[in-house]
């Protein structure tokens, strides 16, 4: 799909296209952060092969995300046209930079990480002005964004205050408003209310 992306570029994907890239690549990402996360030295006798086997999946996801991220940079934020998506492409491009710091180490990692923040705040500032905010993009950003503060930024109180101010933004306009909200923006606000309640109860 990555080369119909480049080929059609001066045309904007439709929702249920960006939706099918990004779900594409999460099945190549998703399973190499679980094999990183699950890696365990047990004894000596395997050490040489469990970080041969670690240097291959982190080489693999390296190059996984630097793909995705070449054609958000090159291609799909360049030609969006629509504040929401702009904010979906600014936060998938914070979402693999984040992928990147959670194993990077030292300056990479410092690198990978102000990355993550800069396409998060920017994508934080159009969705404040431009969406709604029960609209479901504004609060998956929000929900990203969050677990970048608490896991990679270590910042536990601006985790906790995008979570909530997210919660309470839109509980108050769905209340105002009245109306019925997205599927997937329900299940946002459930995820963002079960960290949030997590993150506090850690504090």
């Amino acid at each position: 799909m990555d080369e119909l992306v480049i080929r059609y570029a001066a045309n904007e994907l439709t929702p249920e296209e960006r939706n099918l890239l990004v779900t594409a690549h999460k099945h190549v990402i998703d399973p190499l952060r679980h094999a990183l996360l699950t890696i365990v030295h047990k004894d000596d006798v395997h050490v040489v092969l469990v970080h041969d086997y670690k240097s291959k999946v982190e080489f693999e996801l390296s190059t996984a995300c630097a793909r995705i991220l070449k054609l958000l940079d090159e291609n799909l934020i360049p030609s969006a046209s629509t504040s929401e998506s702009r904010v979906f492409y600014l936060k998938t491009k914070g979402d693999y930079h984040r992928y990147l710091a959670e194993f990077k180490v030292g300056l990479e990692r410092e690198i990978a990480a102000e990355d993550a923040m800069l396409a998060y705040k920017v994508a934080e500032k159009i969705a404040r002005a431009d969406l709604s905010p029960t609209n479901h993009v504004r609060l998956g950003l929000a929900l990203n964004f969050s677990i970048f503060c608490y896991e990679i930024d270590q910042d536990f109180e601006k985790a906790c205050s995008v979570a909530r101010d997210a919660l309470e933004d839109a509980v108050e306009e769905r209340d105002a408003l009245g109306h019925k909200l997205h599927n997937d923006s329900i299940l946002i606000l459930q995820l963002l209310r079960d960290n949030f309640a997590l993150w506090t109860s850690n504090a």
